[in-house]
């Protein structure tokens, strides 16, 4: 697991992000999780949802990907993580840094096959799922 030791090394990422100059190698799971708590620690939960989206769909062109109905930007999957990380954040101590939230979230939320327990894989890899916001049909978000 990517562990931060500053403030600056989650600020690289972010800009590269925001730049489209992060290496595609390095984008993984707990780099979307890290943008993500950025994010929305920074802005209410739209503006942070329309810089997350914008801004994946950017990055993904900027490194040479495409966002199809196949690949690329995922809306279900999107924002069903600024659904969870927003839960985690209004869960803890407003006083923790960005580097101790965004560490304290990967050591524990960093499953990748989380959206598999509320979503079903043929619902959820569906051309639908990724161009638009589904309900999960397997357990709720509440």
């Amino acid at each position: 697991m990517k562990t931060y030791n500053s403030l600056e090394e989650i600020t690289r990422l972010i800009e590269g992000f925001e730049n489209g100059s992060w290496p595609a190698a390095e984008w993984t799971h707990q780099a979307h999780l890290t943008m993500g708590v950025w994010y929305l620690s920074k802005h209410c939960v739209p503006d942070a949802t329309k810089l997350i989206r914008d801004g994946i769909k950017k990055y993904n062109v900027a490194s040479g990907g495409q966002n199809t109905e196949t690949r690329g930007y995922h809306e279900t999957i999107t924002l069903f993580y600024i659904w969870y990380i927003k839960k985690y954040l209004t869960s803890v101590s407003p006083d923790r840094s960005l580097v101790e939230l965004t560490n304290h979230f990967l050591e524990f939320h960093d499953d990748k096959n989380l959206p598999f327990e509320f979503y079903g894989n043929d619902l959820l890899m569906s051309a639908e799922a990724r161009r638009d916001w589904v309900e999960p049909d397997l357990k709720s978000l509440s």
